[in-house]
């Protein structure tokens, strides 16, 4: 058997760590020195800057809205996709994975286009004086389109590994549909469902495109934290908004360790599936 000589494996890893270097670490070192170049009280002052808190508060309002619906749904589509057969079945699974093919300002574009004032339900919404469009109804349906793929992706492929057995069982033995689920199903998914909240949560709250859309960009009302950076540095106002962008970035960093923690739970509960298989 060939052995590759010793050399191109450390080359291989250098140049590894160089790009990650440049392209993650210096980067993400940046943000940081600059969000506190002028001392934490001028960073605390730009994170409680009224137009800012407002962002972010908004921002963790349409996540907790969208991460919940979308959990669910993903539950929802998962079971459906895994634990059934039914007529439509590859066209949900295509479905779920759209939104990764299509660009976040198509996603807002089409909101415009259906509950704008010229929409297709513009002239209805307006005249029972309904707002969707630059408002936050539109944000969370904007949000929703782009991260609702996140959970259901995680589930499906760990539902269909986990099979039937044991919610048949559990049926066999005289348990409701309800009660099964939330004592056979639940349980076993807990770590994936985990998982893919953690993404869903991560991308909601740093969204921009499908939100700028359909935001209106109204100063106060409909700025997340992802359009008032860009607001702050458009004017100038460098260390406000890298102050900003290092909540951002920490919630990034956060998923990232929490990610990697329920990764080798989902790992070996799949090595487990296996071994039951096994014997």
């Amino acid at each position: 058997m060939r052995k590759e000589p010793g050399w191109l494996k450390y080359a291989l890893i250098g140049v590894s760590l160089l790009f990650l270097a440049i392209f993650i670490a210096l980067p993400l070192f940046t943000i940081f020195q600059q969000a506190f170049s002028r001392g934490w009280e001028t960073y605390r002052d730009s994170i409680l800057d009224t137009e800012t808190f407002e962002a972010i508060k908004l921002s963790v309002l349409i996540a907790a809205i969208v991460v919940p619906l979308n959990a669910f749904f993903g539950v929802m589509a998962a079971w459906a996709i895994a634990k059934f057969d039914f007529f439509g079945k590859n066209v949900l699974i295509t479905l779920i994975e759209l939104p990764f093919s299509v660009s976040p300002i198509i996603a807002g574009l089409i909101y415009v286009l259906l509950f704008g004032a010229n929409g297709w339900f513009g002239e209805w919404l307006m005249e029972n004086e309904i707002r969707i469009v630059f408002a936050l109804p539109g944000m969370v349906m904007a949000t929703a389109f782009v991260t609702f793929p996140f959970v259901a992706r995680e589930l499906i492929p760990l539902m269909q590994e986990l099979g039937r057995d044991d919610e048949e069982a559990a049926l066999t033995l005289g348990a409701g549909g309800l009660y099964t689920f939330w004592r056979v199903t639940l349980p076993n998914i807990k770590w994936g469902l985990l998982y893919g909240v953690i993404l869903t949560n991560a991308r909601a709250m740093g969204e921009f495109g499908a939100v700028a859309v359909v935001s209106g960009l109204q100063r106060g009302m409909t700025i997340t934290m992802p359009l008032q950076i860009e607001i702050l540095y458009n004017e100038y106002h460098l260390t406000a908004a890298f102050a900003v962008a290092s909540i951002l970035t920490f919630l990034a960093l956060l998923t990232l360790a929490v990610k990697s923690v329920i990764e080798r739970f989902i790992t070996l509960q799949r090595k487990e599936i296996v071994f039951k298989e096994a014997k």
